[in-house]
Protein backbone atom coordinates (compact mmCIF):
# COMPACT_ATOMS: atom_id res chain seq x y z
CA UNK A 1 0.00 0.00 0.00
CA UNK A 2 0.88 3.67 -0.19
CA UNK A 3 3.02 5.73 2.14
CA UNK A 4 2.18 9.13 3.61
CA UNK A 5 4.62 11.95 4.34
CA UNK A 6 3.44 14.74 6.61
CA UNK A 7 5.56 17.83 6.98
CA UNK A 8 4.51 19.68 10.16
CA UNK A 9 5.39 23.36 9.70
CA UNK A 10 5.37 25.82 12.60
CA UNK A 11 4.07 29.06 11.09
CA UNK A 12 3.63 32.31 13.04
CA UNK A 13 0.22 33.96 12.59
CA UNK A 14 1.71 36.83 10.57
CA UNK A 15 3.23 34.36 8.07
CA UNK A 16 0.17 32.18 7.39
CA UNK A 17 -0.94 34.06 4.31
CA UNK A 18 2.63 34.07 2.98
CA UNK A 19 2.88 30.29 3.37
CA UNK A 20 -0.47 29.69 1.67
CA UNK A 21 0.46 31.99 -1.23
CA UNK A 22 3.76 30.17 -1.72
CA UNK A 23 2.00 26.81 -1.88
CA UNK A 24 -0.57 28.22 -4.33
CA UNK A 25 2.29 29.46 -6.54
CA UNK A 26 3.83 25.96 -6.54
CA UNK A 27 0.66 24.27 -7.78
CA UNK A 28 1.59 21.57 -10.28
CA UNK A 29 5.15 21.14 -8.99
CA UNK A 30 4.63 17.72 -7.41
CA UNK A 31 1.49 16.49 -9.16
CA UNK A 32 3.27 15.04 -12.19
CA UNK A 33 5.90 13.12 -10.19
CA UNK A 34 5.96 9.37 -10.79
CA UNK A 35 4.29 7.63 -7.85
CA UNK A 36 2.63 10.78 -6.50
CA UNK A 37 -0.95 10.11 -5.33
CA UNK A 38 -2.26 13.03 -3.26
CA UNK A 39 -1.46 16.44 -1.72
CA UNK A 40 -3.22 18.56 0.89
CA UNK A 41 -2.15 21.68 2.78
CA UNK A 42 -3.96 21.66 6.13
CA UNK A 43 -4.46 24.97 7.96
CA UNK A 44 -4.81 24.83 11.77
CA UNK A 45 -8.20 25.96 13.04
CA UNK A 46 -7.54 26.51 16.72
CA UNK A 47 -4.93 26.00 19.39
CA UNK A 48 -2.01 25.34 17.06
CA UNK A 49 0.43 27.19 14.85
CA UNK A 50 1.33 24.07 12.85
CA UNK A 51 0.32 23.59 9.25
CA UNK A 52 0.39 20.03 7.97
CA UNK A 53 1.57 19.27 4.44
CA UNK A 54 0.12 15.87 3.52
CA UNK A 55 1.46 13.93 0.55
CA UNK A 56 0.72 10.32 -0.37
CA UNK A 57 3.04 8.25 -2.56
CA UNK A 58 2.94 4.83 -4.21
CA UNK A 59 6.00 3.80 -2.16
CA UNK A 60 9.10 5.15 -0.42
CA UNK A 61 11.14 4.76 -3.60
CA UNK A 62 8.81 7.12 -5.51
CA UNK A 63 9.03 9.72 -2.74
CA UNK A 64 12.83 9.46 -2.58
CA UNK A 65 13.10 9.73 -6.37
CA UNK A 66 11.14 13.00 -6.24
CA UNK A 67 13.14 14.29 -3.26
CA UNK A 68 16.46 13.49 -4.95
CA UNK A 69 15.33 14.67 -8.39
CA UNK A 70 12.92 17.57 -9.00
CA UNK A 71 12.76 18.73 -5.37
CA UNK A 72 16.53 18.73 -4.91
CA UNK A 73 17.05 20.50 -8.24
CA UNK A 74 14.55 23.22 -7.29
CA UNK A 75 16.20 23.63 -3.91
CA UNK A 76 19.63 23.97 -5.52
CA UNK A 77 18.37 26.48 -8.10
CA UNK A 78 16.83 28.53 -5.31
CA UNK A 79 20.18 28.59 -3.51
CA UNK A 80 22.09 29.24 -6.73
CA UNK A 81 24.15 26.08 -6.30
CA UNK A 82 24.98 23.13 -8.53
CA UNK A 83 25.47 20.45 -5.90
CA UNK A 84 26.16 19.63 -2.28
CA UNK A 85 22.81 20.55 -0.79
CA UNK A 86 20.33 18.26 0.84
CA UNK A 87 16.76 18.32 -0.44
CA UNK A 88 14.02 19.55 1.85
CA UNK A 89 10.59 17.94 2.05
CA UNK A 90 7.45 19.41 0.60
CA UNK A 91 6.69 22.73 2.23
CA UNK A 92 10.27 23.90 2.37
CA UNK A 93 11.27 27.32 1.12
CA UNK A 94 12.82 26.03 -2.12
CA UNK A 95 11.31 27.76 -5.13
CA UNK A 96 10.76 25.61 -8.24
CA UNK A 97 11.35 28.59 -10.53
CA UNK A 98 14.65 29.49 -8.88
CA UNK A 99 15.58 33.10 -8.27
CA UNK A 100 16.02 35.07 -5.08
CA UNK A 101 15.10 32.93 -2.10
CA UNK A 102 12.65 34.62 0.28
CA UNK A 103 12.74 34.23 4.03
CA UNK A 104 11.01 30.99 5.11
CA UNK A 105 7.44 31.43 6.35
CA UNK A 106 7.86 28.51 8.77
CA UNK A 107 10.07 28.74 11.85
CA UNK A 108 10.34 24.96 12.29
CA UNK A 109 9.66 21.80 10.32
CA UNK A 110 9.31 18.14 11.19
CA UNK A 111 8.58 15.29 8.76
CA UNK A 112 6.52 12.26 9.77
CA UNK A 113 6.28 9.06 7.73
CA UNK A 114 3.41 6.57 7.72
CA UNK A 115 2.42 3.43 5.85
CA UNK A 116 -1.23 3.18 4.82
CA UNK A 117 -2.55 -0.06 6.34
CA UNK A 118 -6.28 0.51 5.81
CA UNK A 119 -8.36 2.82 3.67
CA UNK A 120 -12.01 3.14 2.76
CA UNK A 121 -13.79 5.09 0.03
CA UNK A 122 -17.10 6.82 0.82
CA UNK A 123 -20.22 4.64 0.64
CA UNK A 124 -22.53 5.37 -2.26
Amino acid sequence: MSIVKINALTVPADQREVLEQRFAARKGFVESADGFEWFELLRPLEGSDRYLVYTRWRDEEAFQAWMNGPMKEAHQRAKGEDSGTEAKPAGSDAQPGGGERPKPAATDSETWSFEVVQQAPPKK
